[in-house]
């Protein structure tokens, strides 16, 4: 396996946001992270990224421990992106990207830059200010950040929240295709269950900063005796009962 996370735990002064969680994410497979606000998922991320200490447990990378990485070698194999952490406001899109580039240490960035800008359609408003953008404009320069650095872990939370139907599209057909050109491993947080079926090989399914369930989309539709991920997303979250 290529990421293993092995009875992670995080505690909040007296609030558990994660619960002694495991799973295992295979080299060049996308998995899905979903749940209800608040079960965990953000937090999982942030402890995945080195941005949130773990209070317990390990995060493994090829058998090696995150800590055991120095800084500059964790971030060429990982990058991040989601529309609830805002890139410098004052900065022009090209501004941020060249910013972003060179923290990732980015070999030949200029040309990087012309060629995410271009696959993501971003070039027409380079020189506008991050903060003045619309939300599918903020998404998309997200994501060219996310990518600047060709990292070989790709952690996405909620990418399309909030957007509408075609931009939604646009972002992940672009995912979709980038993922079938490129070698990377893609843990994805939404609550887009249309999203999660076509972009999933497997889903982990958390609650209360447990996890609760995990297979493929078909397996656990089969499995919780529904048409569909969001009927079987619905079962679980309403349910009292511990899975």
């Amino acid at each position: 396996m290529f990421i293993e996370i092995k009875n992670l735990t995080k505690f909040y002064a007296n609030y558990l946001a994660v619960n002694n969680i495991n799973f295992h994410i295979e080299q060049y497979k996308t998995v899905g992270l979903l749940g209800p606000n608040g079960c965990g998922k953000t937090t999982t991320i942030g402890m995945m990224l080195g941005l949130v200490t773990p209070s317990n447990g390990e995060i493994i990378i090829e058998k090696k421990n995150i800590n055991s990485f120095k800084r500059d070698q964790i971030l060429k194999r990982f990058n991040f992106a989601s529309p609830y952490v805002e890139l410098p406001k004052k900065l022009t899109v090209r501004q941020n990207l060249e910013i972003y580039g060179r923290f990732y240490g980015v070999d030949n960035l200029s040309n990087r830059i012309n060629e995410i800008s271009g696959d993501l359609d971003i070039k027409n408003f380079f020189e506008r200010k991050t903060g003045e953008l619309s939300s599918g404009q903020k998404n998309r320069v997200s994501l060219a950040k996310s990518l600047i650095n060709k990292p070989e872990i790709l952690l996405l939370d909620e990418p399309t929240a909030s957007l509408d139907p075609d931009i939604g599209d646009f972002i992940r057909g672009y995912i979709e295709n980038y993922k079938s050109k490129n070698k990377i491993t893609i843990l994805l947080a939404s609550h887009n269950m249309s999203e999660v079926e076509r972009l999933c090989d497997s889903v982990i399914m958390m609650k209360k900063g447990k996890i609760i369930d995990n297979g493929t989309c078909e397996s656990l539709i089969k499995k919780h005796g529904r048409n569909n991920l969001e009927e079987t997303f619905l079962k679980l979250a309403r349910s009292k009962d511990e899975l």
